[in-house]
């Protein structure tokens, strides 16, 4: 076998080496895809979030459709639309009803709500899209009357049947004394009677109320009725108007003056209060309620259109107070169209100007000028709010197409706060879903934004000293042996899944705090003082005691006197609360402090959301002190400074970086953190600073609520914005982070 020659020595080295640099280029190019990637997939992620949020903030748009006409005998005085908006009810001046059809305006069923021989004397002032319907005959007699819609499938069609539904029968019930005549009239009607309120002609006022007697034998009974006079109103009364309870009753007039009654007690109602709703030379032109019959809509002379509801006042009466105004039309309100199941409504100009306008979000959504070419005397909106007819003096009816899918979104209604009917005052509410159907969500971030922030503020505050300290005594001043065990113990801590912590802490040990509570406090003060006195009294031994434990052993002493601190504190609890606060602490706090405690509160899921912290943070920092070149902690403590001072003024600074970077880190891991949260709070959108007491977070906010809400729908929607959130904060955070880890390095990187 002959030996290798000195060229193809060179030729295996060449070869070694081309192969070694083909490796290196291979995997700087991996390592290259896989960062790309990373950063596509963060994009990606940013990209789709952003794309489920934008349209939350899409202004309204109304698309004009078709013209045509309705055959009527008389003049129109009344709309309403089904639910697909095919189908329009039209109700006459002279009693005469019919069902059109919208593709072409033939009518589908005519009628008259009047009986026999009787006129029309008044119809109820707030139409309501006409839903209800009172009619005031000339012997001052009603009735009432509904249109309905049966939805049939045949031959798989869709098939609407109208119909007129009397709530009260369609015999005329009286309304006013025999002889009176009626000027105005309003009404609500619900499955166990209905109360009318009839203004006769000389300004007094009625009220009527109709019940069903209802029996275990018999379901459906007969009417009884109750009639009592409320009293003549000082006031030319321009509008009547029922809530949809049947509480409360509205007496407006063309001037402002507004007369508000409590109607609970239908035999004896009680003027709560007068108000003026307008300035001095304004006049009231239209008056509706808003969805859920909370709200009075009143729209004036000068093209502005006032929200109205009673809150209550210091001494609990129920005051009427204008809550927000909203502006943009040009010209006097002449109708307004609230929807039929959220806050929002349009409002027509007596000049064809049209605005969509949404309560509670407090949100112009479109304003158009000139949008139509006459004055539109009535109109209706779907129950869907996605289709509108208007109808003019000439009894042409204009369709039009409406965009309007997320009006209860602003910036306000998210970030800010927003008076909310039935409250006393703007607050931070979310509150995404009731029983009612009448409900105005409430999609405030603003406490979930403060419960995350809360979290982790509490979590930080329990997890920074123990960790960071621990990674200094750990990397400095512990013994190799030891270290090797304990630096992987607690890295290990990091894959305990954060589900185990929070059932631990929700059914372990929030319950043990609450019962020892007084220990976990007392546990708190003295344990600092307790490590403290055992490190002055072990550094006042003898030497020859001190030199039994071994270097960077001494934390081992510190052991027993943790647990006898915790042994101690928590022995003393219950003996301290008997003594001290009657057996029962969180009562105390309750009675003589007004403290509230919860026993799923922000300590609990400080302490637990800590513990899964903490591995994060001692891992970094102990990593960055470890790596303080050893020349410089040998140098310093050469020229004379103490291994304290060395640590202080070398060390850390030294390390500052990557401390600073595991803090962050574990920053955003609590901002982020879900099942800890979810499973440790009581998941109450509050803020409240007490940490006593619980809250919600984003992202358990997430967890609870996502897999219910509606897919497109503005709650789901909302729950991508709070994801988008929760993504921005997590980068505000690395992005500072990063910066101040920049600098910190460059100020101490050359010591």
């Amino acid at each position: 076998m002959t030996e290798p020659t000195l060229s193809d020595l060179a030729q295996s080295e060449a070869r070694l080496r081309k192969f070694r640099m083909l490796k290196d280029r291979l995997f700087g190019l991996v390592m290259g895809v896989g960062g790309v990637a990373v950063i596509g997939a963060i994009l990606a992620i940013f990209v789709y979030l952003l794309a489920v949020v934008i349209p939350l903030f899409r202004s309204a748009e109304v698309t004009y459709t078709a013209a045509l006409r309705f055959e009527q005998a008389s003049p129109t005085t009344r709309l309403s639309l089904n639910e697909y908006a095919d189908i329009a009810f039209a109700l006459g001046a002279d009693g005469s009803y019919a069902f059109h059809g919208l593709e072409d305006g033939r009518v589908l069923i005519r009628g008259s709500l009047l009986p026999p021989g009787r006129q029309l004397q008044a119809a109820n002032d707030s139409t309501r899209s006409a839903r209800t319907l009172a009619l005031a005959l000339d012997d001052g007699t009603a009735v009432i009357a509904r249109p309905t819609y049966v939805e049939t499938f045949e031959d798989q069609r869709r098939v609407s049947s109208p119909s007129l539904a009397w709530p009260l029968g369609e015999v005329p019930v009286a309304v006013v004394p025999e002889g009176r005549r009626v000027t105005h009239i309003a009404a609500e009607a619900g499955d166990d009677g209905a109360t009318i309120a009839a203004l006769a002609e000389d300004g007094t006022l009625y009220l009527t109320s109709y019940t069903r007697a209802v029996s275990l034998l018999q379901l459906d009974g007969a009417l009884e009725s109750t009639q009592v006079e409320v009293g003549r109103l000082p006031v030319t009364v321009a509008y009547l108007a029922i809530d949809s309870d049947q509480q409360e009753l509205y007496a407006v007039s063309r001037t402002g003056q507004m007369h508000f009654f409590d109607i609970r007690d239908k035999t004896a109602p009680r003027l709560l209060q007068e108000l003026q709703v307008l300035q001095p030379g304004e006049e009231v032109t239209a008056v509706e309620f808003l969805a859920g019959g909370v709200s009075l809509l009143i729209g004036d002379s000068s093209g502005q259109v006032s929200q109205w509801f009673p809150v209550r006042d210091e001494e609990n009466n129920y005051r009427m107070t204008r809550i927000r105004r909203f502006e943009g039309l040009a010209a006097p309100v002449a109708l307004i169209i609230p929807e039929h199941f959220r806050k929002g409504f349009l409002a027509v100009d007596t000049q064809g100007g049209l605005g969509v306008f949404h309560a509670t979000a407090e949100r112009t959504l479109l304003l158009e000028e000139g949008l139509l070419a006459h004055q539109p005397l009535v109109g209706a909106i779907a129950p869907h709010a996605d289709s509108l007819i208007l109808m003019g003096a000439d009894g042409e009816v204009e369709t039009f197409e409406v965009y309007n899918k997320h009006p209860e979104v602003s910036l306000k209604s998210l970030w800010g706060k927003v008076w909310y009917e039935g409250r006393a005052g703007p607050e931070y509410i979310w509150q995404s879903s009731s029983a009612s159907s009448d409900f105005e969500p409430k999609f405030s971030l603003t406490p979930l934004t403060f419960g995350t922030l809360k979290a982790a503020v509490y979590a930080m505050l329990f997890a920074i000293p123990v960790a960071i300290f621990g990674a200094v005594y750990t990397a400095y001043f512990m013994q190799p042996r030891l270290r090797v065990l304990v630096k992987p113990s607690i890295e290990i801590m990091a894959a305990l899944p954060t589900v185990i912590l929070g059932f631990l802490a929700g059914l372990w040990l929030a319950p043990l705090i609450e019962s020892h509570l007084i220990g976990v406090l007392l546990a708190t003060a003295l344990m600092p003082l307790a490590i403290l006195l055992a490190a002055y009294v072990w550094s006042h031994l003898p030497e020859t005691t001190r030199h039994r434990v071994p270097d960077g052993w001494e934390a081992m002493i510190i052991v027993p006197v943790v647990c006898l601190v915790l042994w101690a504190t928590m022995g003393l609890s219950q003996p301290a609360e008997q003594l001290f606060f009657g057996g029962n602490l969180p009562r105390w706090l309750a009675q003589e402090w007004g403290i509230t405690y919860d026993q799923r509160n922000s300590l609990v899921v400080g302490i637990a959301m800590g513990f899964a912290v903490i591995p994060n943070i001692f891992s970094i920092s102990e990593d960055a002190v470890f790596g303080v070149p050893r020349q410089l902690t040998t140098g310093s403590l050469a020229l004379g400074a103490t291994p304290w001072q060395t640590v202080t003024r070398v060390v850390l600074l030294t390390a500052s970086p990557g401390i600073f970077s595991a803090i962050m880190i574990g920053l955003g891991r609590a901002v982020g953190e879900t099942m800890i949260v979810l499973m440790s709070t009581g998941n109450t959108p509050i803020m409240d600073l007490n940490i006593f007491q619980g809250f919600r977070a984003l992202s358990a906010n997430i967890a609870v609520e996502m897999p219910e809400s509606e897919v497109n729908s503005s709650h789901y929607r909302i729950l991508f914005l709070a994801a988008l959130v929760l993504f921005g904060v997590t980068f505000l955070f690395n992005t500072i982070a990063e910066i101040v880890r920049s600098r910190l390095r460059a100020k101490y990187g050359n010591l």
